[in-house]
């Protein structure tokens, strides 16, 4: 008699319901939301990348420094004036 390991796996589609009932009268703001001031751009670095940093200041001294090393027609982006898509929704 053999058994198949396979047949013991639940299958992966199986994990998501149809539907979900959430309490939402138990949600609560954003307690980290009081940390941001002005417009704040999130960006997402490489493990080694961020290895290197102690601070995000750090990160934006460097980076200052080179926006300031750029030629002064290099093209830049505007400022954005709101909340920014995260992309995440994107295919």
């Amino acid at each position: 008699m053999t058994t198949n390991k396979a047949a013991a796996v639940p299958d992966a589609s199986d994990d998501l319901r149809a539907e979900y009932d959430l309490d939402y009268s138990r949600s609560r703001s954003n307690r980290f939301a009081s940390r941001t001031s002005g417009t704040v751009v999130a960006v997402v670095l490489e493990p080694d990348v961020a290895a290197v940093f102690d601070s995000s200041e750090s990160v934006n001294r460097l980076l200052r420094s080179v926006i300031g090393a750029l030629p002064e027609g290099a093209p830049r982006r505007s400022v954005p004036q709101g909340p920014q898509e995260t992309g995440s929704d994107k295919a």
